[in-house]
């Protein structure tokens, strides 16, 4: 039973958090190559006219590229919530445990052997590649000598991204695609177009809603092995169910956004501290704080070189990169 002063914490947290990731929407549209004021956002929300030009900015490219910013933050972050809880490992994130490289590997063959494959199909290969890359890196720590370590899974999953990366570039040169892939190795929003978040949005709710579904059991799981076996949780269905949360959590998320790193490492950490470690409490926290945090990413993105935009994915790295550093140097010793 949580104390009251917990509750509080949780309760004032998510509040502020909330608060916070309305006002970067809002600013999020605001921000761009047109002139936009505040009044423009709100008389295109509530009186919407096609023959503005500002409106059509507003309906066609920030609005969904605000949502497109939240929703991939949340699923990005929830999975690596989720990932940490079932492998109680401090390391693990879809960008480093090769889960979005296996999703930008199975979308260079879409264009590959497609040409230009409609969105459906890019979405298709990406949560497929999403599983093979799980699959890889898990499959090649379990042969290992010890069992698996968190730092074991780390460098499995750093030589596996390295690996598809690197057959991702040879597929672009190789078929002359490299300019249509490239996209998915920046990480980033300026594409976004209303069809993606009508088709991916759908799948990040469903996972979320898995996500929080299974929290009860992540947080006995994540006690270990022998606690969630004793208190009568069957393990297995666990795994596989929570393996198809972050499957649809990242392949949809890679599939409108590309490889954006370290969001699914850095926020469980930030809200555990806060929240404690009971995942009813750190999903919705890691949903609402991974929203905030990419969609301010995108924010100084388009504000550092401006009026260029450097890709959401590049800002996230300037976090993520030390702090997975500093992680390692614990020797994951982080949940």
């Amino acid at each position: 039973m949580m104390s009251l002063k917990r509750i509080l914490s949780i309760i004032s947290f998510l509040t502020i958090s909330i608060l916070l990731l309305f006002a970067a929407f809002f600013i999020s549209i605001r921000f761009g190559a047109n002139n936009i004021t505040y009044g423009d956002i709100t008389n295109a929300i509530l009186h919407f006219d096609s023959t503005n030009p500002n409106h059509v900015v507003i309906h066609e490219l920030r609005i969904p590229r605000a949502i497109a910013a939240l929703f991939v933050g949340a699923a990005l972050a929830v999975a690596g919530a989720i990932m940490q809880g079932v492998t109680r490992n401090a390391l693990a994130s879809p960008s480093i445990l090769g889960v979005t490289s296996g999703s930008s590997f199975l979308v260079a063959l879409a264009f590959a052997f497609y040409k230009d494959p409609s969105y459906v199909m890019i979405a298709v290969h990406a949560l497929i590649g999403a599983a093979v890359g799980a699959s890889f890196v898990f499959g090649a720590t379990a042969m290992a000598r010890g069992g698996v370590t968190p730092v074991k899974l780390a460098l499995a999953g750093s030589a596996i991204t390295a690996l598809l990366s690197s057959l991702s570039t040879a597929i672009g040169l190789k078929f002359d695609i490299s300019k249509d892939i490239s996209y998915f190795y920046a990480g980033g929003f300026a594409s976004i177009q209303p069809i993606h978040i009508k088709l991916a949005v759908p799948l990040i709710l469903i996972g979320l809603i898995l996500a929080i579904g299974l929290a009860p059991s992540i947080s006995v799981l994540s006690l270990g092995e022998e606690v969630a076996k004793g208190l009568g949780q069957n393990t297995m269905a666990i795994r596989i169910l929570s393996t198809v949360a972050v499957i649809l959590l990242t392949g949809a998320a890679v599939s409108i956004a590309g490889m954006i790193g370290f969001v699914g490492l850095v926020v469980p950490h930030i809200v555990r501290p806060i929240v404690g470690v009971d995942y009813r409490s750190v999903l919705p926290a890691s949903a609402v704080t991974g929203g905030l945090l990419l969609l301010v990413a995108d924010i100084f993105g388009r504000m550092i070189n401006s009026p260029f935009e450097t890709p959401a994915g590049a800002v996230t790295a300037l976090i993520g990169v030390p702090f997975f550093l500093w992680l390692a140097r614990k020797d994951g010793r982080g949940l």
